[in-house]
């Protein structure tokens, strides 16, 4: 008995620490591919099942020991790794670093917006394929649960600034939020980004509400 009330305690400091905090912790995403079912079976074989290499921070993401390469018009890029679970369309998302190496206009998009973007060339074991579209440069945003929105009078679509101290300290505005019920608090910023700013997974950056 005495566990779980420590336990109900434990949650309810992390929850009111989540919500009193202006910070919030950065994930940092590499260029990957998101992939519907009938786009792996052209590029893995038909039934083909993702097997699971890591779990994401995100509940139900994982990154998949499956790969893909990708091939623009002026160049390639080898061994990018697929994120499950499957989805209803195929995106490939890149840093603006390769659009350049690949060929490829660099777009930026949340993810989803796949209207009017750029397509490519996926080349797996058993196959490849040729997007219309569905490359893009993923617009920043931060992750954040309905009830810390709730309680900061945020709604899902807001925009705010984030400020990363240090040796390169760096403003980023325009950081999209993005709301929802089973999400954990996180800001999602590409490779390019952090390297600029000097950050890495894990950090903690501040929140500035515009």
């Amino acid at each position: 008995m005495e566990g779980s009330k420590k336990t109900i305690k434990n949650i309810l400091e992390e929850v009111t620490t989540e919500i009193c905090s202006d910070e919030v912790i950065v994930g940092v995403s590499n260029r990957h591919i998101h992939i519907t079912r009938e786009d792996l079976d052209v590029l893995y074989g038909k039934g083909y099942e993702l097997k699971p290499f890591k779990d994401l921070k995100q509940p139900g993401h994982y990154a998949a020991k499956e790969k893909l390469d990708i091939k623009g018009g002026k160049g390639s890029i080898k061994g990018i790794r697929i994120l499950g679970p499957l989805r209803k369309y195929t995106q490939v998302e890149i840093a603006m670093s390769d659009t350049y190496k690949l060929g490829v206009e660099p777009v930026i998009r949340s993810s989803g917006d796949i209207a009017d973007t750029p397509g490519i060339e996926l080349i797996g074991p058993q196959g490849r394929l040729t997007l219309k579209n569905g490359v893009i440069v993923a617009r920043r945003h931060i992750h954040m649960p309905g009830y810390i929105a709730c309680a900061k009078g945020y709604k899902d679509g807001d925009q705010v600034d984030i400020e990363i101290s240090g040796e390169r300290r760096t403003i980023f505005c325009n950081v999209g939020i993005r709301v929802g019920e089973n999400v954990v608090q996180e800001l999602h910023l590409d490779i390019d980004e952090a390297n600029a700013a000097g950050i890495k997974n894990g950090d903690c950056v501040k929140v500035v509400r515009k």
